[in-house]
């Protein structure tokens, strides 16, 4: 008989329902799907040659569509769609499939599709492959194979960097996809995205800034864009939350203390962009009798990091010791979280606004900070590109009265001499005029300017 790469003989072919599935996904592998796709748009190319491209997230921000999107990218450059092959493992038929049976795709590919890397590369895109024990060697082997490429997905329960990295030894190129941008979710609703840098009408700029603050409230997960009111709005994200909760830690980790880690979502979801103290917070729970060591409170926040469900900010300094004694701030992976588990049932403007500047610094892949000064100041974040360039960035909702923006003013001032080299901006939350003069040495532009322009 003769073979080809990742053939076997049919008697060795699992002859089960899992087959059956495999033959029905394979025969409709190269589909596209027809449904609108909104762009997502990354500071880097999502390609990488001899990487597999692994998409990260957090549940339901979008990676799968993500997938499609650059198998769509691909046949506009002319690969045809037969060699995009897209498989999912999120199937109740492949229950206990194992890695020594993904040989059966390359096997039904190959001949349905002989002639294939005749055409151009072979790009397999396998999602939620995380559920087949043992993946990574299939994948690794795929890429050993002359003219294929691999994308894959999974739930951040499953499929975290770190892990990544173990499991493909370091030929994986993780793509993390964040909840919509502003520029992205003006997109998905079908909406104008101006151009900052353009002059712009008092109604257009009334128009979007109603726009912006909409985002900033529902936020940028894809299904959170219909208009499906704001009770519907609040269970939909309150339930990513807590599937993120239960099957992403507790399962996941075999937490033991899940009445613990349940107080600690919320209380950091009621007190977003703040500082949080471990010891604090192990007072905090103690007083509700409830026990768990600091290494315990430790592990769960770092468990709720992995699942992105939090960014986390350290202070800025060289020394590591530093960055570990204090405290750090966090940030919900989305603004539109804040308003679900607000206790005072009216969102904090500022609280949102600096949400959202954390995770586009996210998304634009910088190193992340802040800056406390010898006289107790606190600029929100100094950021930091691969090139080294630095940015001082204080984020204030209202700077109508002067004694506010002096105060953020002489934040940035003071951590401007710690930081000498950084630039500094200051973000509002409208390009209202502002009733006094400002620095000449820092930028004041609106988030939503800022967030619409091209990164500098």
């Amino acid at each position: 008989m003769v073979m080809v790469k990742g053939d076997f003989p049919r008697a060795d072919v699992p002859k089960s329902l899992a087959r059956v599935a495999l033959r029905e996904k394979i025969a409709s592998a190269d589909l596209l799907p027809e449904f609108p796709i909104t762009t997502r748009e990354l500071p880097f190319d999502a390609r990488f040659p001899g990487k597999a491209t692994a998409v990260v997230g957090m549940r339901r921000v979008g990676k799968t569509t993500f997938m499609h999107q650059l198998r769509r990218e691909r046949t506009r450059r002319g690969l045809p769609p037969e060699n995009l092959p897209w498989v999912s493992f999120e199937d109740e038929r492949l229950d206990g499939f194992q890695a020594a049976e993904l040989g059966f795709l390359e096997y039904e590919y190959d001949r349905l599709h002989p002639n294939a890397r005749e055409r151009g590369p072979v790009v397999w895109s396998l999602d939620e492959i995380h559920l087949v024990p043992g993946w990574e060697r299939f994948v690794r082997r795929l890429l050993d194979t002359p003219g294929t490429e691999v994308v894959i997905s999974g739930s951040s329960a499953a499929l975290l960097s770190r892990e990544m990295a173990t499991a493909l030894r370091g030929r994986g190129w993780e793509v993390p996809i964040h909840p919509f941008s502003f520029r992205e979710a003006l997109a998905h609703r079908r909406a104008a995205v101006p151009d900052p840098a353009a002059p712009a009408s008092r109604s257009s700029t009334a128009r979007i800034e109603r726009a912006f603050f909409d985002w900033l409230t529902r936020g940028g997960f894809p299904e959170a864009q219909q208009d499906i009111g704001r009770l519907s709005r609040s269970r939909l994200l309150r339930g990513y939350v807590d599937t993120v909760v239960l099957r992403d830690v507790i399962e996941r980790h075999g937490i033991r203390n899940p009445r613990a880690l349940i107080f600690l979502v919320r209380q950091l979801l009621t007190s977003p962009a703040a500082l949080f103290s471990v010891e604090r917070f192990r007072g905090a729970v103690r007083a509700r009798g409830v026990r768990t060591a600091r290494t315990t409170i430790r592990a769960m926040l770092s468990h709720l990091e992995d699942a992105f469900l939090f960014g986390f900010v350290s202070i800025a300094s060289a020394s590591e010791r530093k960055r570990a004694m204090n405290p750090r701030k966090v940030y919900p992976a989305d603004s539109g979280l804040i308003p679900v588990f607000e206790r005072s049932g009216r969102p904090n403007r500022g609280r949102l606004l600096e949400t959202a500047v954390f995770v586009e610094l996210q998304r634009r892949c910088l190193d992340v900070s802040y800056v406390h000064t010898p006289s107790r100041r606190e600029v929100d974040f100094l950021a930091v590109g691969a090139d080294g360039a630095m940015e001082l960035i204080q984020v204030a909702a209202d700077l109508d009265r002067p004694i506010t923006a002096e105060r953020e003013f002489a934040a940035l001032r003071e951590a401007g001499k710690l930081h000498p080299q950084a630039r500094k901006r200051l973000l509002t939350l409208t390009a209202d005029p502002l009733p006094f003069e400002p620095p000449p040495d820092v930028r004041v532009e609106a988030a939503w300017e800022w967030m619409l322009a091209a990164p500098a």
